[in-house]
């Protein structure tokens, strides 16, 4: 069974273990303490295991920012990042949600599609050569323009 939780100071280890899987160090380790001790880091569980973990904030134009969005690696394409991102979306801050990731990144894009984002714009200069994509999406799932569309009515 799934459990999603947020993550305590006792998680810390596990998770930048999974954060150096993917990685190859534990240069996030000050990072994801900082998430866990302010309450925006969500992890998820498989029989008492961390599968992964979401870090959000909300200093992006004050929304929702999901800024980190983690799966170890032998447990990807099984619906965890999906779990941990509707999850958030349930208890977001803001109405209005972002994330990001790079233009390289397929298999982001496509869980990103999956759970209702879209696209609303890009920034260049972050890494040489592969444009940051920012995805939108309304916490009630309507994207910017039914949105628009459903105000005007």
């Amino acid at each position: 069974m799934r459990l999603l939780v947020m993550l305590q100071s006792n998680d810390l280890g596990e998770v930048v273990n999974i954060d150096s899987e993917v990685i190859g160090n534990d240069s996030r380790r000050d990072y994801i303490k900082k998430a866990i001790d302010e309450a925006r880091c969500i992890g998820i569980k498989q029989e008492n295991e961390f599968m992964g973990y979401l870090i959000f904030d909300t200093h992006f134009f004050d929304c929702s920012f999901i800024s980190l969005l983690i799966v170890k690696p032998t447990e990807r394409r099984k619906g965890y990042a999906t779990s941990l991102i509707q999850h958030f979306i349930s208890v977001a801050p803001t109405t209005k949600i972002f994330s990001s990731t790079n233009q390289s990144n397929r298999q982001m894009h496509e869980v990103f599609k999956k759970n209702g984002f879209i696209q609303s714009g890009y920034v260049d200069n972050l890494d040489e050569g592969d444009p940051e994509i920012i995805y939108f999406r309304n916490k009630k799932g309507e994207s910017y323009y039914e949105l628009l569309y459903n105000k005007r009515k």
